[in-house]
């Protein structure tokens, strides 16, 4: 699953969610991906929490007029009425972070009108000086008294149908996923955990549900700088006997 960050109007690529480069138009590197068959399209504006807005609904429906691969989008999402506009506008699935964690039950009220497939939570988090994982907001910027997989596990008992697991240490660095903090995620709950963070090679997929536990794998930085793309990452899996959906 290609992630997409949107900073205000650009796509934009992060290095530990603090150094930005600008890549783009959001339109024109969704079409990209749509032309080349992903099996999904995480869209997270960035911006948005700290602005206090929901996404930018005119480039979501852009997207998903143009476009016609499952699509989540989060950023920004702070009530069901935002949810709502999203889904109208043709996303598929929402992601909420900051407003997860300041409003727990929002969870269950997502999960109660539109389904908990459609609600994923989104866990961004990093390992502090003694060794523990804390959970962190505001795209990063505010640090919780939050364990992720307490989180996650209490995430799935409100009604979430995944968890989006980024690592902040790792995100951007192409040095391969923390394999310890999504096996111990992956491990404490029974939805699927989807890794994001640190992707740098194809193997490094196949370590994040070989051995994390992950039941999916999302990347940025490998796909916007190296010259893989997900149909290569796609036949790489297949050939570790790692099922993926090919296209004919």
């Amino acid at each position: 699953m290609p992630v997409v960050l949107l900073n205000g109007y650009n796509v934009v690529k992060s290095i530990q969610f603090g150094v930005f480069r600008t890549l783009g138009n959001p339109i024109t590197v969704s079409q990209i991906y749509d032309a080349r068959g992903v099996d999904e399209l995480i869209f997270l504006d960035i911006r948005a929490t700290s602005e206090g807005r929901p996404p930018h609904l005119d480039i979501v429906s852009e997207i998903t007029s143009q476009c016609f691969m499952p699509l989540t989008v989060g950023g920004g999402v702070k009530s069901v009425q935002d949810a709502a506009e999203l889904l109208r506008c043709g996303a598929d699935k929402v992601s909420i972070n900051t407003a997860a964690v300041q409003n727990p039950h929002l969870i269950t009220e997502l999960s109660r009108r539109f389904g908990a497939q459609c609600v994923v939570v989104s866990i961004d988090c990093k390992k502090s000086v003694d060794g523990n994982y804390v959970v962190y907001t505001h795209a990063g910027k505010q640090a919780t008294s939050l364990n992720p997989s307490a989180w996650a596990q209490e995430a799935e008992r409100l009604g979430a149908g995944e968890i989006l697991l980024n690592s902040i240490d790792h995100d951007g660095k192409m040095d391969g996923y923390d394999l310890e903090l999504i096996l111990s995620v992956a491990s404490s709950v029974t939805v699927p955990v989807i890794a994001c963070g640190g992707a740098g090679k194809p193997a490094d997929f196949a370590d994040a549900i070989t051995q994390g536990k992950a039941a999916a794998v999302a990347a940025a930085s490998i796909y916007h700088f190296t010259s893989t793309t997900p149909l290569s990452v796609k036949q790489y899996l297949h050939q570790q006997g790692i099922p993926v959906r090919l296209e004919s």
